[in-house]
């Protein structure tokens, strides 16, 4: 019988190239006759090029071309984005929309004005350091404040409303009054961006750090006028993206331009001081938040209203109040978004987009709600849940926050809380103890796949979607050897490549959820293939009938025969049985789906050497069928670390002067490092959601950092009295008095 491996803790398979320096990344690759490309980025935040001067950079050796406004092809636009999820396969997205080098304005610090290549990456480097550019200078907006001072806000769109909150706020027996603010946050994956362009009879190839090679491939082919098929994207391995290599970016296409114009391949990499401007970034929030009750502690009334900074080159909304519609039953709702553009580069998705900053307003607002209303703030949470989609007045598909708070409070240890302010103490430590719910869409999109099965009894998979470091090579694996019964280390799984059936982009974790069902449906009918030929043959099924032979632990079965599949195919004489599997997205206007949970956090301050610190995290997700325990629990522990640097740490700081990033190294943006890490368990639910997909997976990858910074805000002001609303919380805003 076959031996179930979803629900298994399995190792990575990739793991062992990882280690080994095997996984190639896309600056490791090395075409023959290769070339270095090397930016010239503007030192200005806001202006128009006078003048480049490239006299002295063409002095330096190896120099083959340097490119600027003045000197650089003509290239096609691309089409805003539509369609929404179901049309994604087919979809060309940029997030920047102004091509590269395409007038002769500067939008923002660190944009692309010119292009050096040259026979190694220290000349490119040093001839970019000789272009000497020349500004005519103009005053940047370089904050949200000033955006909206200058330039005003603008309907961001994706706005709710359901009752009259105002009305209901007026009337209510308590309320809440708050503005949080977040700051600018950058990705900085470990591995940095990078192209390697090469053109071979006239098609493109790339290999690209990116998330999506079946949307990169897309976008690219429109930027050149190809077709798709003549353009190829390979991602096979990616260190990682958090959102910032979903779509393509102003090196992608400077990269491939410059290699046709050259007539060799081309490799651009984006410096780390770079990934601070032209790659994105998460934007700069000011959010309100009014909340109202009954005299019993119910919520009556509930106003989420953000503002987000956008840059001049792009359209995007930071969607703050997406979770707070539906959240929480609530009769009286509004949810609005406004955005004001600033001179910075383009903003884009990071790890749970809206949500993560979102929750982290609404959380910390239930929470001094909580303190109003004289509630413990877990008895608040749970009196408030919302029994179905309020938003979109549908049931749940499946919603176990309740269970979840209940789970985490107990492995916690909640009830050990003094709910007093400052009151709970270990020798010269504070303990403050907070919570926060947290939850993230739950999303299902098209995706296709390919399974081979082989006379030598391996099978090979085939699916263009990328692994970023979430485990998506494990699960594909485990997903066939789940309906195969063929052992893992004999299923070669291939992904990332544009030439393979196309696939969704590895983003808002709908990767898994969106993909096993096409592998899936890919392992059926390359069975079925395979059990056709057996039946029209003259080997040991010759005269079955197909719906009499069975498929288990790797063979055909018939009448006490068992035939391993490999035999079967080679008594043939065939190489392989084939089948290609395709689905489409979430079933629409039945139910909602959405994921939850709830996290709980010890901090500890010393207040005699200004000490702040996370000692402790317990999260309990509800995330649907969990496929690898492994690499879920990862997930989410990766994600809460982030979580921890957004409430503490991280913080884009530009110059409110010059526009240009402060802090724009590892050296002084900070994150959390191994010191950093607390005590963290991390429970997993594990109810399927079999409306979803046949799997009842869902995504896991953003649920973790949501509401994570709440609970750290909460936690802070139960040690120390202080309630910070302008994230990060530094040691010097709880010191304030």
């Amino acid at each position: 019988m076959t031996t179930p491996t979803i629900g298994q803790p399995i190792r990575r398979i990739d793991g062992r190239k990882k280690v080994t320096g095997a996984a190639h990344y896309a600056a490791d690759w090395h075409p023959p006759g290769l070339c270095y490309a090397y930016g010239v980025f503007s030192t200005v935040a806001r202006g128009t090029i006078r003048s480049i001067d490239v006299r002295d950079a063409r002095r330096v050796p190896g120099v083959v071309d340097i490119f600027h406004h003045d000197h650089f092809p003509a290239l096609f636009r691309v089409p805003q984005r539509g369609g929404g999820f179901n049309a994604i396969l087919e979809a060309s997205i940029t997030d920047e929309h102004r091509l590269p080098f395409e007038d002769d304005k500067v939008y923002y610090a660190g944009q692309f004005v010119a292009l050096v290549v040259a026979d190694t990456y220290e000349h490119a480097r040093e001839a970019a350091y000789r272009v000497r550019v020349d500004y005519l200078k103009e005053t940047p907006l370089t904050s949200l404040e000033q955006g909206v001072a200058r330039n005003g806000t603008q309907d961001g769109g994706r706005g709710h409303q359901r009752g009259d909150a105002a009305a209901a706020f007026d009337s209510a027996a308590r309320r809440v009054d708050v503005v949080y603010r977040t700051p600018v946050e950058t990705h900085n994956p470990m591995e940095m961006h990078a192209t390697t362009a090469q053109w071979r009879d006239g098609g493109l190839h790339l290999y690209e750090a990116t998330q999506g090679v079946t949307v990169h491939r897309n976008t690219i082919a429109r930027v050149f006028g190809l077709d798709p098929e003549r353009v190829v994207v390979e991602a096979p391995f990616i260190g990682s993206g958090f959102g910032s290599k979903l779509f393509i970016w102003p090196h992608s296409i400077a990269a491939a331009a410059v290699s046709r114009e050259v007539g060799r391949p081309v490799k651009l990499l984006v410096p780390r001081a770079q990934m601070f401007t032209t790659t994105g970034h998460r934007p700069q929030t000011e959010q309100r938040l009014r909340l109202a009750t009954d005299a019993d502690g119910k919520l009556v009334s509930l106003r989420h209203e953000s503002i987000s900074t956008q840059a001049f080159v792009d359209n995007f909304t930071e969607n703050c109040g997406g979770m707070s519609k539906s959240l929480y039953g609530c009769a009286n709702v509004l949810v609005s978004h406004h955005t004001t553009r600033v001179h910075q580069g383009a903003p884009t998705s990071m790890r749970a987009p809206g949500a993560a900053p979102g929750l982290f307003a609404l959380e910390s607002a239930v929470d001094e709600m909580a303190l109003a209303a004289s509630l413990d703030p877990l008895e608040f949470r749970l009196r408030n849940i919302s029994t179905r989609d309020e938003s979109s007045n549908l049931p749940w598909s499946s919603n176990h926050l309740r269970e979840a708070i209940v789970q985490g409070a107990d492995a916690f240890g909640w009830r050990k809380r003094d709910a007093r302010v400052g009151m709970m103490r270990d020798g010269d430590e504070v303990i403050g103890m907070g919570m926060a719910a947290c939850s993230w869409d739950a999303m299902r999109t098209p995706a296709r796949a390919r399974v081979m099965l082989r006379a030598d009894g391996t099978v090979e998979v085939t699916c263009a979607v990328q692994d970023i470091g979430t485990g998506t090579y494990t699960v594909v694996a485990q997903t066939v050897a789940d309906l195969t019964g063929v052992s893992i280390a004999k299923i070669d799984v291939k992904l990332a490549d544009s030439a393979m059936p196309a696939a969704p982009l590895s983003g808002g974790s709908w990767a898994t959820a969106s993909v096993m069902p096409a592998v899936a449906a890919a392992t059926r009918n390359a069975i079925g293939q395979l059990t056709s030929y057996a039946v029209a043959g003259k080997g040991a099924f010759a005269g079955a009938k197909a719906e009499e032979v069975q498929f288990a632990d790797g063979a055909l079965v018939y009448r006490g025969k068992h035939v391993p599949f490999g035999d079967v195919l080679k008594e043939l004489r065939l190489g392989l049985a084939i089948g290609d599997g395709a689905t489409g997205g979430a079933p629409e206007g039945k139910v909602s789906f959405r994921s939850f949970g709830a996290h709980f956090v010890e901090v500890r301050f010393d207040p005699g050497i200004s000490h702040l610190r996370v000692s402790r995290v317990v999260s309990a997700i509800d995330v649907g069928k969990i496929v690898n325990p492994l690499t879920a629990r990862n997930q989410v522990e990766g994600a809460i670390v982030m979580g921890i640097g957004m409430a503490l740490f991280e913080a884009t700081d530009y110059d409110p002067h010059s526009g240009l990033p402060a802090n724009n190294s590892f050296a002084e943006y900070l994150v959390p490092v191994h010191a950093d890490q607390p005590d963290i368990n991390v429970i997993l639910l594990d109810y399927p959601d079999l409306a979803l997909n046949e799997f009842g997976v869902r995504g896991i990858g953003e649920i973790g950092i949501t509401g994570l910074a709440a609970a750290v805000a909460n936690a802070v002001f139960h040690a120390t009295g202080k309630r910070v609303r302008d994230l990060p919380i530094t040691v010097e805003k709880v010191m304030r008095t």
